[in-house]
């Protein structure tokens, strides 16, 4: 096996494939891989006010959350706009945040300004713990995931390897697009709100309130109207290059929107995830660097 690692963005350094791509993502969508996702950053909130407290701050209902459950969340800023995502779960005495590279500071500091008289502690963990994706069907969230500690990471790599095959990014992010699941950074931009990604009862619990951003989540929600929305592109599968991210997104020489994550699926060919004006006409063929595309809710 011999692994190509992601040379740019986030991820850079992570394994970007192991040398087949479309069996990777085979054997990822039957449940028979794992993937190594040490590259990303975990926070560890202990004390016994962590998940009211946690309740309080985020898009998610946490005040009996089962332990070992994951979930999503997101912290708005006031105006609802996307400021946070992250995935957690809780094991009975800590709750583990799992972040992309480069998320864990900003968020760290956002919370130790939020915990004034509660009984938290909060740590950044990014160099004692590692995230895995382990075996298995895939979940609402891309996993089943486990967080373990560094000093056994090449322990449970060699553990893996013997009944599983692993894969690398090119894999979880084709899955992930064709799943329609939006990531901080590709999908989101300093406008973004829940409603117009899909994040609602999802990122987003509909029968909670009292978080900041949540008066425009529910006011767009109840109008029924977000100004855009998350979209799967098609893209021609004819031309080599595929576009950048963040590439405009045209419909008749007009930009109506960019383009986030872009992967080469095994069966659906190059598609993409983008946000679109929400009055873009469903059958109209978009165009991305002068590549044809078609959409797909």
């Amino acid at each position: 096996m011999t692994a190509v690692l992601v040379e740019h963005g986030p991820d850079a350094g992570a394994i970007w494939h192991c040398g087949e791509p479309s069996k990777e993502q085979r054997v990822l969508e039957e449940g028979s891989a794992w993937a190594d996702l040490s590259h990303h950053e975990i926070i560890s909130i202990s004390g016994e006010d962590r998940l009211t407290w946690l309740h309080s701050l985020t898009t998610q209902f946490l005040e009996n959350l089962t332990a070992n459950t994951w979930i999503s969340a997101l912290i708005l800023d006031p105006q609802g706009h996307i400021e946070h995502q992250f995935n957690l779960v809780d094991d009975g005495t800590t709750t583990w945040l799992t972040l992309d590279p480069g998320r864990a500071a900003p968020l760290l500091a956002h919370l130790q300004k939020m915990k004034f008289m509660m009984r938290v502690d909060i740590r950044d963990v990014s160099d004692e713990y590692a995230l895995l994706r382990l075996p298995g069907e895939t979940d609402d969230l891309g996993g089943p995931y486990s967080i373990v500690p560094r000093s056994e990471l090449t322990q449970w790599r060699n553990r893996l390897n013997e009944s599983a095959i692993q894969v690398g990014t090119w894999a979880m992010d084709a899955a992930r697009v064709a799943a329609r699941r939006p990531r901080i950074g590709f999908e989101t931009d300093h406008r973004s709100i829940p409603n117009e990604l899909g994040l609602l009862n999802k990122s987003v619990h509909m029968n909670k309130g009292c978080y900041r951003g949540q008066e425009t989540v529910a006011k767009v929600a109840n109008l029924g109207a977000p100004p855009r929305r998350l979209v799967m592109l098609h893209l021609d599968g004819s031309v080599v290059n595929i576009p950048n991210v963040g590439a405009d997104v045209e419909n008749d020489g007009v930009k109506v929107g960019f383009v986030g994550t872009i992967a080469r699926h095994y069966e659906l060919g190059t598609i993409a995830l983008a946000v679109v004006k929400r009055n873009t006409p469903l059958d109209a063929t978009l165009m991305v660097e002068g590549i044809p595309a078609s959409q797909e809710n």
